[in-house]
């Protein structure tokens, strides 16, 4: 970055002016946090840009000189001290302006760091100042600096509303999060002990209070979907290149400039699912993370339960580690509605925060998104930790918002049950014979739909394909479902069929449903146990001689004593139609490197050398292009 003024010079351009802040910033000369640089360099306009190049250089040359001069930490305080002013009554936006510059000049060094560091800790991070350094007590006694910028960002997040001014802000302290948080994208399938991941650990270690607002305000803000605000404030900068707001942070530190420009391209989708909210996705992604992130200490083997508990009041033993609880978690699952309150009806004060939701709402969203598997995974905690929102759901008229996921569990349930089902009931047995004629049922119409010449749609007119591929779509999953009932039909009358007469006398009073499906090549073989045991009885039930009808008394009583001679012959075996899911004692070692999977796939970038939380497939080198190159 060559030698510069310590101060930028009088009349020089903004650009210029720029140019030199920078340049102070990533050199050899430490500022302490008092000096005025730092209120020069939070001012700079939004409109600076810089090539990757440039960025790259800059921050190679911070990379050298941060043991030094700790610019690094001392950016991370300014950015608290100025959201403590943006959240004072008399704020207004410069402090959002300067907060804002903070967070994505930390997020721009603080990410290359991450990604090029040697130290598997982190250390060139180098957060801990000298009394000297820090100038003013701004830090409490014994405070690190990652626990002071986790708690101010967090804070800030948990207590400010985003609005048209405040906006930006909030999306930027949310990207620097995950910056901070992508320490875990260097660490092995094993996420490392305490103290390692120091701005999560350090987020996990935040009070109740502020806990609970954080996940309270990341759930309305997913739930709430407001679209960024068009304002003359921000340089609205589009590149053809550029797929997404989160992705001038890349690889290189940034792509195309150093301070914040905020490019539209990405509030719709290319998938063409309509308008998206970055403020909506980035919540659900940090809440993710916080929600599923667990961290461990090893413990001495000497060491005894009793020991252990000193460590940490909840934990889990693992192999000589303790696990610390994670308190996001504990408050999503402790969340209610915010129509109902479960702690003012059964008197039972804990004292501790809750969260309060709209559950209406928060049902409505995730099933308008559950094409995006971070919804999906959202719905799985809440169903699996929450017993308030199971219980919402369950008493919910609309059950099918959730499409085909609440369905696929249901079924994949009853399949796992079936080979050792015994003695149904009559009503469990007709529901189960009217659950296979409610699919053909849907199943029937979607087809008749396609194939009705005067709706089919050609190629050439507009929508035209959506319309056939969710046709499609929808008729491949009828198919799977009614496929998978007659597995669970199968599967009682293979292996439990003595036990289950009711089965059989419902499969018998409804033979008609399973005629037009005798010959499709999709559920003939499905189908031959099915005619096969109702061949048997209704031949028995043919050599009987009754007076008068027969009621449902009689056939019941000649089916039972037929299944006691009934062995099964002409019945095919099938394999077992098995789900298998089951959350471990440890589910963080799957959910975290699947929830990076998602955010990396979604709108955030990072080296993917550097990687090690999960296999990450390298782009092929084509050796063709490169001899063709080297011949000319």
């Amino acid at each position: 970055m060559g030698g510069v003024p310590s101060t930028p010079r009088r009349g020089a351009r903004p650009a210029d002016t720029a140019e030199e802040l920078i340049a102070m910033f990533v050199g050899e000369k430490s500022y302490p946090i008092s000096s005025e640089f730092w209120k020069k360099l939070l001012e700079l306009p939004h409109t600076f840009q810089w090539p990757q190049e440039r960025v790259e250089q800059a921050c190679q040359t911070f990379l050298k000189n941060n043991y030094h001069t700790r610019h690094l930490a001392k950016i991370l305080i300014h950015m608290v001290l100025s959201l403590q002013e943006s959240l004072s009554a008399t704020s207004g936006s410069s402090t959002h302006s300067k907060a804002m510059n903070a967070a994505y000049i930390s997020s721009v060094f603080l990410k290359y760091i991450i990604e090029n560091g040697k130290s598997g800790t982190f250390e060139e991070l180098y957060l801990i100042l000298s009394e000297i350094d820090m100038d003013k007590d701004v830090l409490l006694m014994g405070q690190s600096i990652e626990n002071f910028v986790m708690q101010g960002v967090l804070n800030f997040i948990g207590k400010s509303d985003p609005s048209a001014h405040s906006y930006i802000l909030h999306h930027e302290l949310l990207n620097f999060i995950l910056v901070a948080m992508s320490t875990l994208l260097r660490s092995g399938p094993c996420l490392g002990p305490k103290g390692v991941h120091r701005f999560i650990d350090a987020a996990m270690s935040q009070d109740g209070d502020i806990v609970a607002s954080v996940v309270r305000r990341l759930l309305l803000n997913f739930i709430g979907r407001s679209s960024m605000p068009f304002s003359s404030h921000y340089t609205i900068y589009s590149n053809g290149n550029q797929s997404g707001v989160l992705q001038r942070v890349g690889s290189a530190a940034a792509n195309i400039v150093l301070l914040p420009y905020y490019t539209f391209n990405y509030l719709v989708s290319s998938s063409g699912e309509g308008p998206r909210s970055p403020l909506a996705d980035i919540s659900l992604h940090v809440l993710l993370i916080l929600v599923h992130y667990r961290t461990y200490v090893t413990l001495d083997p000497s060491m005894t339960i009793t020991d252990a508990e000193h460590v940490d009041s909840e934990f889990c033993l693992k192999q000589g580690s303790c696990f610390y609880d994670n308190p996001y978690s504990k408050a999503l699952n402790s969340a209610s509605d915010i129509e109902f309150n479960r702690a003012d009806i059964e008197g039972n004060a804990h004292g501790e925060s809750l969260v309060r939701l709209p559950f209406a709402s928060l049902f409505d969203t995730i099933g308008l998104f559950l094409f995006d598997e971070s919804a999906v995974l959202l719905l799985y905690s809440f169903v699996h930790g929450n017993f308030a929102f199971l219980e919402y759901i369950l008493v919910r008229t609309d059950l099918d918002i959730l499409d085909v996921y609440l369905h696929t569990n249901c079924l994949a349930i009853l399949a796992n049950m079936a080979p050792h089902a015994l003695r149904l009931s009559s009503y469990a047995s007709q529901r189960l014979v009217s659950l296979f004629d409610m699919l053909a049922r849907k199943y029937t119409k979607l087809v008749e739909i396609k194939n009705d010449k005067g709706l089919n749609v050609s190629i050439g007119q507009a929508g035209g394909g959506m319309i056939a591929e969710d046709m499609s779509s929808d008729l491949y999953i009828y198919a799977e479902f009614l496929r998978i009932v007659l597995e669970i039909l199968n599967a009682i009358l293979t292996y439990a069929l003595p036990q289950n007469p009711e089965v059989v006398y419902a499969i018998m009073h409804r033979q008609e449903v399973f005629q037009p499906f005798k010959n499709h090549p999709k559920f003939h073989e499905l189908l031959e146990n099915v005619y096969t045991v109702l061949d048997f009885f209704n031949s028995r039930m043919d050599m009987q001689q009754t007076d008068g009808e027969w009621s449902v008394e009689k056939v019941l009583s000649v089916i039972i004593i037929n299944c006691r001679s009934w062995h099964g012959d002409g019945m095919k075996i099938f394999t077992q139609l098995r789900f298998t899911y089951e959350q471990e004692s440890h589910p963080e070692e799957f959910f975290i490197p699947y929830v990076w999977r998602l955010i990396l796939g979604h709108s955030f970038t990072f080296n993917t050398d550097a990687i090690n939380l999960f296999p990450v497939d390298k782009p092929a080198i084509d050796k063709s292009a490169g001899e063709e190159a080297g011949s000319v």
